[in-house]
């Protein structure tokens, strides 16, 4: 990795956890730029606006997103550990890793009804990981564990509402029993999954 690319990479990081704690939409190059000391310019010359800035923060939190949880999960047995071992990853990764929660699912919400690049792209790493979800849930049923008839689209969508049900309760609703809520919304989901 050159001296670029390893500045560029410590660089998202950075925008990363910011854009944890303010939104995408907050995320301001002179505001990264002090935090990642380095100058306008020097932000610049790895950024050429702040539209392509909020893309390689969506793109790097994907990125981190995977090695945290889905590499993880899918060295898991295939079949129902995988899956709890995706919902168990996640948590963590929107409760502990970031201060402020998950950025793609912060800027969900930000960019769900302003068309564009940025809404593009979290649309697109979306559909990836709910195509992830639905693959790991077909492969429960051929595992014998989930039901034969099973909706995979469905038990990816009810997951992805459990776990943004999980993101808005523990930051706003009742964050001392946030983890006890969202246990049994998984539980409740895979029990009635199963044959």
């Amino acid at each position: 990795m050159s001296k670029g690319q390893k500045t560029r990479l410590d660089i998202l990081n950075v925008a990363c956890q910011m854009a944890s704690e303010v939104g995408l939409l907050g995320l301001t190059i002179g505001h990264l730029a002090k935090r990642a000391s380095l100058s306008k310019s020097g932000l610049y010359a790895h950024f050429s606006s702040k539209e392509k800035l909020q893309i390689d923060v969506i793109d790097e939190a994907a990125r981190q997103f995977e090695a945290a949880v889905i590499k993880p999960a899918i060295q898991k047995p295939r079949g129902l550990p995988r899956i709890e071992a995706l919902f168990c990853l996640w948590l963590d990764w929107t409760s502990k890793k970031l201060v402020g929660g998950c950025p793609i699912i912060g800027g969900s919400i930000e960019f769900d009804d302003r068309p564009g690049a940025v809404r593009d792209r979290i649309a697109e790493h979306l559909q990836q990981l709910l195509e992830t979800v639905a693959r790991s849930a077909e492969l429960a049923v051929a595992s014998g564990h989930l039901r034969k008839d099973l909706d995979a689209q469905q038990f990816a969508f009810e997951l992805w509402s459990i776990i943004l049900g999980f993101h808005t309760f523990a930051r706003l609703v009742d964050p001392p029993n946030a983890r006890l809520r969202v246990n049994q919304a998984f539980q409740q989901l895979v029990a009635g999954a199963k044959p």
